[in-house]
């Protein structure tokens, strides 16, 4: 549910664990389309709608959207029927319960460190009770993507709900020293002259401090967002006073995407001004593919 462009049926294929992927919900179509042009190969079993159809899934995974959580999105909440878009994580816990007497085995749950801030809390703890109630043993742990091998920090909460069962145990997981950031980025030198940095709002803000700020990629990035060329920002220096931003490709690498996932998604878009803007939302908004495949090692 929320699938955007995959993130965990990538982690499964990538460990090589046979799926069948009954059900993907999501509302973006152009994230649809980048998610069909990966998985193009891999389409025998088609995806079929939650409505009037028997799902008996053994994992179910959401990643409810964040926005009215974050500081970003002005912490407008996610109370139940409030009309926010955080606020549909409800509509998960109607579709476990509208399921029956099944359940899913393992349910899934990730989003910003936010949800544990304590203007959140008491929804996050009315998560936890109502799945306690449909019989699931909850843990939970704010994980980051470089102790996944990826040079992004990226701190994000995932809930992991075990269906009559002992709670996971977050420390099992298999930690792996984050890579080196140059393994992730392209030449500078090659890297087309439409991702330099020509805004004097952005210019200005490199090396400042604060929400008006543009860091200059050390050794890791940054939270990957859905907007590269917006304070605040990151950029790469590429010496003669010339910055640039993260292109697309880049920001899929730093999620965990292969190349060829990468290209399969960008056949699928134009590019429209200077960029190919669907891609740098989709990744933005995407989970790291490192992190799941870690869960699933130890779930599966």
């Amino acid at each position: 549910l929320f699938g955007g462009i995959g993130s965990p049926r990538i982690a499964l294929r990538n460990l090589g664990i046979p799926t069948k992927s009954i059900d993907y919900v999501e509302i973006d179509q152009k994230a649809v389309n980048s998610y069909n042009a990966i998985f193009a190969d891999e389409l025998e079993y088609k995806t079929q709608s939650v409505v009037n159809w028997n799902l008996k899934p053994d994992i179910l995974i959401h990643g409810s959207p964040c926005q009215d959580i974050s500081i970003a999105g002005h912490r407008k909440g996610m109370d139940k029927d409030s009309g926010t878009r955080s606020s549909l994580m409800w509509e998960t816990l109607n579709i476990i319960e509208n399921m029956g007497l099944w359940r899913p085995k393992i349910v899934i749950w990730e989003n910003v460190k936010g949800v544990l801030h304590k203007q959140m809390r008491v929804n996050f703890n009315s998560y936890l009770a109502k799945m306690e109630s449909l019989g699931y043993k909850n843990s939970f742990e704010v994980l980051d993507a470089r102790e996944f091998g990826l040079p992004q920090y990226r701190e994000r909460c995932f809930v992991v709900s075990m269906l009559n069962s002992e709670a996971f145990d977050f420390n099992s997981l298999r930690r792996s020293t984050m890579r080196d950031i140059k393994d992730f980025l392209l030449d500078s030198n090659q890297v087309d002259e439409a991702y330099t940095v020509t805004q004097p709002s952005v210019l200005a803000a490199i090396g400042s401090k604060g929400i008006r700020r543009a860091t200059v990629i050390q050794d890791f990035a940054y939270t990957i967002t859905t907007r590269q060329d917006r304070t605040p920002a990151q950029v790469v220096d590429c010496g003669m006073d010339r910055f640039r931003y993260l292109t697309e490709l880049e920001c899929w690498r730093l999620q965990g995407y292969s190349d060829d996932d990468y290209f399969a998604a960008e056949s699928t878009v134009k590019r429209n001004g200077r960029f190919r803007m669907p891609l740098y939302q989709q990744s933005g908004n995407s989970i790291p593919v490192t992190i799941f495949e870690s869960l699933f090692e130890q779930l599966i």
